[in-house]
């Protein structure tokens, strides 16, 4: 399994672990510290030896920020998690503030007059560290780097470094020359008039060398560093024992491989000799443009050079992305139709989230290409922990799938040739009408976006409100983004496209997105459905007059029918299912036999 679900947070290690902090704090002198679920790439999943903020607070989830105070601390997260951190982390010493309403910027420029607040410049970003600055010397307080990490200086069993090998990312599924696209970044470093770049997010690196590694569970980094510059030969900064022989050859004719260890050094020399180095605000950690300056170099932000060609998948990622989905959807059915004949009441969420990556690994094996990891951990919840919008079961928390509830289910795969990311929600039994009303509400926003066109320039944030706008219209929302970018063999959660609120970057051929509108009513059930989807090329339409983008939908797996009101839906929407269940049996009935074939054929009949 690559999922545990071992109870990993204990609200009673809370107390003593902030007292050990705050001891350090006072030696530094420090009025607050700043511990942000980051690491120096600021990536979505860390390894083991950075999750300093699951080990202060107990709260595991993927985005948050500790700001621990002499006789005060708090927690802030964003709306996936208000549930959830209520439950991991010690109430009687955290209070919970949202992340997106008032990120610690924002709260420190109310509160923070006068305070001197420490953090760790290699787990903030340029951009963040700089808003912290600025809000807190507005009102005549300091922001202090510090040395080392005080919750490293107080984690005694804190673990190593990760050291998994590294392997080749076959051009078959790359679909470009590592080579090529090191060139194409060079002109890029070029172009924003700089002398070189660093490239400090894991993904882009593995998409640039044409790499993959196992340093994060779920997603495929091979933790490390590059700078390239706008000529000569590129530095790869990444420990060499997690370099097979092969991997190592053909790396060595790439790049100059270096230490990690001497990344400093190296960018020290860069600004002493005047050097402008491209630094991405979102993305490089703090200490990088501190090293830089100190140096007498000079700082250039600007986007990552590979963050958006990253983004545009080309032909060859595209099509192993089709396979992948086609597997997976494989995979979807064959669980989906066990779990149709188990008795409610008789399974939990822990076995079928088992059962799931199980029949994964089975239909993996049977078309020759492995399940390399689940692309994030099974969001297995029935009846009310669906509620939780990131609910992750637990030995402790695990609940039986009953009678008239909603089993929601949010998966995904990495296989060599793609990722993937679907949720379906299905019903235990018979359900009630409240149920069938509000999935339904969801599956319209759902058709919405895969039936949407249109033109060239269109942000995620131009569409996101065709997914609410039937919600909306009932008095429901969601308290999460529509879509995120995924990446090929790579990172299920990739920029800079999304569907969301705040989606500013257009929409563009080739990017790969999720499509999963929801509704959540707290204490009762959560609803969800997820494709992937694909944005197509600009096409000239039957009486139209600009060309117009849209959607290829990539997730073949039946939505479950006995959960709509077909009576919700227009004429158009029926239509758009029935086809959809009609290519979801065309490309699966092939690869499914027995049960799950007649499952497969009754969960795709035309409701039309």
């Amino acid at each position: 399994m690559f999922q545990s679900f071992d109870v990993i947070s204990n609200p009673a290690n809370v107390a003593p672990r902030v007292a050990k902090l705050r001891v350090e704090m006072e030696k530094l002198g420090l009025d607050g510290f700043l511990v942000p679920r980051a690491d120096e790439h600021q990536g979505e999943y860390v390894p083991p030896r950075a999750k300093r903020l699951a080990w202060l607070t107990g709260f595991t989830g993927s985005a948050g920020v500790a700001l621990i105070f002499k006789n005060d601390a708090f927690i802030f997260v964003d709306g996936r998690y208000t549930l959830q951190v209520r439950e991991q982390t010690d109430l009687s010493i955290f209070k919970i503030e949202s992340l997106i309403d008032t990120p610690p910027s924002v709260w420190l420029a109310e509160h923070g007059k006068g305070l001197t607040i420490g953090f760790d410049p290699w787990l903030t970003t340029i951009a963040e560290a700089k808003a912290l600055r600025e809000a807190l010397e507005k009102i005549g307080g300091r922001l202090v780097p510090v040395v080392d990490n005080l919750v490293d200086l107080v984690w005694g069993d804190q673990p190593s470094a990760p050291l998994e090998p590294v392997t080749i990312q076959p051009i078959a599924f790359a679909g470009e020359e590592a080579a090529s696209k090191l060139d194409e970044l060079s002109r890029a470093v070029s172009k924003a008039g700089a002398t070189a770049t660093v490239l400090t997010d894991p993904s882009s690196i593995a998409w640039t060398f044409n790499i993959r590694g196992k340093d994060v569970s779920n997603t495929p980094l091979p933790l490390s560093f590059a700078v390239i510059g706008k000529e000569g030969e590129p530095s790869l900064f990444i420990d060499k024992r997690k370099l097979p022989i092969e991997t190592e050859a053909y790396l060595t004719q790439l790049a100059k491989l270096r230490s990690p260890g001497s990344l400093e050094d190296y960018l020290r020399s860069c600004g002493a000799e005047g050097d402008a180095i491209l630094l991405d605000p979102a993305l490089a950690a703090e200490k990088l443009r501190m090293i830089v300056e100190d140096a007498g170099g000079r700082v250039i932000e600007g986007t990552d050079p590979a963050r958006l060609p990253r983004a545009l998948k080309n032909e060859a990622e595209l099509d192993g992305s089709r396979r992948a989905h086609e597997r997976d959807g494989v995979a979807m059915v064959s669980f989906l139709s066990w779990l149709d004949e188990q008795v409610p009441g008789t399974i939990d969420e822990i076995a079928a989230a088992t059962r799931l990556e199980e029949t994964r690994r089975s239909v993996a094996e049977s078309f020759q290409m492995p399940l390399e990891d689940i692309s994030f951990d099974t969001i297995s919840c029935a009846g009310p922990n669906g509620a939780i919008m990131h609910y992750r079961v637990n030995t402790d928390t695990n609940r039986m799938l009953n009678e008239g509830e909603l089993y929601l289910v949010d998966s995904g795969a990495q296989y060599r040739d793609g990722t993937t990311d679907i949720t379906r929600t299905v019903p235990i039994g018979t359900v009630s009408d409240e149920l069938k009303r509000a999935f339904t509400l969801v599956l319209k926003g759902m058709i919405a976006i895969s039936t949407a066109r249109f033109p060239k320039g269109t942000r995620g944030m131009d569409i996101d409100v065709l997914a609410r706008i039937a919600l909306w219209k009932h008095g429901l929302d969601y308290a999460h983004g529509t879509g995120h970018g995924v990446g090929s063999y790579l990172a299920v959660h990739e920029g800079p496209q999304n569907i969301s609120k705040r989606g500013a970057h257009e929409l563009m051929t080739g990017m790969i997105l999720s499509n999963e509108p929801g509704y959540y009513k707290p204490g009762a059930f959560g609803i969800r459905i997820e494709n992937l989807v694909a944005v197509t090329e600009p096409e000239m339409l039957e009486g139209g007059d600009i060309p117009m983008m849209g959607f290829e939908t990539l997730t073949f797996c039946p939505i479950d029918r006995r959960l709509i009101d077909t009576s919700l839906l227009t004429k158009e929407e029926l239509v758009w299912l029935d086809a959809y269940h009609a290519e979801v049996r065309e490309k699966l009935l092939p690869h499914v036999e027995g049960k799950a074939r007649e499952w497969l054929v009754t969960a795709t009949e035309t409701l039309g």
